[in-house]
């Protein structure tokens, strides 16, 4: 048997990136997963490739008709939801002076807003069905400290680990373990969108920023998305019961907390 036999889990963001490597990994440890993402193209074709095991969904953030839809839809297939992975995310990022409110919203809606509200629709629905669960929230080591041309992203991620201190403290008497990882600089197509606006901001040439970033890394290399899927794994099983409102830096070494 797999670790996560018999499970079913959501994973928002999950047509790309980390949120595909977790939602493979999980399918190869036995559990069920729905792919929840506003690209329903690319979950779909994730869905496709991961057969019965797998269905796509979906999934604003944003909208809380969605996401109530999202828990609904998985319930009526699987009958439950034991494991979320909150992973859908955005990035922007300026100068301190050039910061807009636009951005800011574009930012805290998905990144916070949304987290919060997926987490407090599955978690109501864990409550009700009695038997617990597993919520893994995706910090970045971009909550851990502040940089000068990400401010909101670094904020948003900041309120994303205060926020799975705060939900693991309130949830686990249900004995719903809430908590996170905090990947740092990884391979996936959000970096180059990254690495677009450094070379905008910094004159750099493109790929230049991930380049760098990726030297600095102790590891020697970038994170890749299925670095983080052993996390996941691990948080979203029995050995985890017993680790309450943490987020797990794997990162390479880029960052000690």
């Amino acid at each position: 048997m797999g670790r996560l036999e018999g499970k079913v889990a959501v994973v928002t963001g999950g047509a790309r990136g980390i949120g595909q490597a977790i939602a493979e990994r999980y399918v190869a440890e036995g559990a069920k997963v729905a792919v929840a993402d506003i690209n329903l193209g690319d979950a779909e074709a994730l869905a496709g490739r991961l057969r019965d095991a797998a269905c796509a969904i979906h999934l604003d953030v944003t909208d809380q008709a969605s996401i109530d839809a999202m828990v609904t839809a998985v319930t009526d297939r699987w009958g439950g939801i034991d494991i979320l992975v909150n992973n859908a995310a955005v990035f922007d990022m300026g100068p301190i002076t050039e910061i807009s409110r636009d951005s800011y919203r574009k930012v805290f809606t998905v990144n916070v807003e949304g987290l919060l509200f997926t987490l407090q629709a599955v978690a109501k629905r864990m409550i009700e069905q009695g038997r617990g669960g597993k919520i893994i929230n995706l910090a970045s080591q971009a909550g851990r400290r502040g940089e000068a041309l990400v401010a909101v992203y670094c904020a948003s991620k900041a309120a994303v680990i205060s926020l799975t201190q705060s939900a693991g403290m309130g949830l686990i008497e249900h004995r719903i373990n809430v908590n996170g990882i905090s990947p740092g600089v990884v391979d996936t197509p959000m970096w180059d969108e990254v690495d677009a606006q450094f070379a905008r901001y910094e004159g750099r040439p493109l790929g230049e920023k991930k380049r760098l970033v990726g030297e600095a890394v102790p590891f020697g290399r970038m994170g890749l998305p299925e670095d983080h899927a052993g996390a996941a794994v691990f948080l979203a099983s029995a050995e985890a019961d017993y680790v309450v409102a943490q987020t797990l830096n794997v990162d390479g070494g880029n960052w000690m907390s």
